[in-house]
């Protein structure tokens, strides 16, 4: 798993498959303390290195205090169970989604297009997440008490229940597997729902941002606000019959 500093308190946790991101809330004197905030958990089995992770990104003192997860696919949630065991931390996920989560109902089948089989197979071969509580059911319009208040944003499609992550104050959008960035920002892969994803991406770009982060593929720090407003534009035309 690899590290990576996007902005001074926003690192990327890389899998081989998908990734999760770790926000950082500094304690009150301005050190690396305070409480710490994960946007998906990786994959099953890799607490201990995502344990490294928030001790070596969150700095000596900081607390992890929840997990968003964003959807309920096994390479976000993987690890929520353990690292929520282990420290203590709350899991938060969507009301629609919250079921799969806790393996109470079974994962939904997207509706592939011909060149996404493949790559939905190799997808695969990510381990199974196991059953994981769900401390706290999500609704669209929710704030949480992270990032200056953090909004979150239904954006079903890709799943029922799958979320957006919007920090207004530092312009700091989080997509989940909604909008992906691999070798170009445009909508993401396996939905359920292909036209509420569309929609759901739309949504997204209309969001004042600095930064867009992504379940796969690198961030967008760059023009941020101006290129998601293009991908969305250009998901109203015909479905790509190429991989990414």
């Amino acid at each position: 798993m690899a590290v990576v500093e996007v902005l001074p308190r926003l690192h990327l946790l890389r899998f081989p498959v998908g990734q999760a991101y770790l926000w950082r809330d500094d304690g009150h004197d301005g050190d690396h303390g305070g409480e710490l905030t994960l946007i998906d958990a990786g994959w099953a089995g890799a607490a201990g290195s995502l344990g490294r992770a928030l001790r070596e990104a969150g700095g000596a003192g900081a607390r992890l205090r929840r997990i968003v997860l964003t959807h309920c696919h096994r390479d976000h949630v993987g690890a929520a169970e353990a690292l929520a065991e282990r420290y203590g931390a709350e899991v938060l996920a969507h009301r629609l989604d919250a079921a799969v989560i806790r393996g109470e109902a079974p994962v939904p089948e997207p509706d592939l297009l011909d060149w996404e089989i493949p790559l939905y197979e190799h997808g695969l071969t990510v381990p199974v997440a196991p059953p994981t509580r769900v401390d706290l059911e999500l609704e669209d319009g929710d704030t949480l008490d992270f990032g200056g208040g953090a909004q979150i944003l239904h954006t079903p499609g890709h799943t029922p229940g799958s979320v957006a992550v919007h920090l207004p104050q530092h312009g700091v959008l989080f997509t989940g597997d909604t909008v992906a960035s691999v070798g170009r920002v445009g909508l993401g892969v396996f939905h359920m729902d292909r036209p509420r994803a569309m929609a759901s991406m739309r949504r997204l770009a209309t969001l004042p941002v600095r930064a867009v982060c992504f379940g796969h593929g690198d961030p967008l720090t760059t023009d941020a606000a101006s290129v998601l407003r293009a991908a969305a534009q250009a998901t109203a035309g015909p479905p790509r019959e190429t991989a990414p």
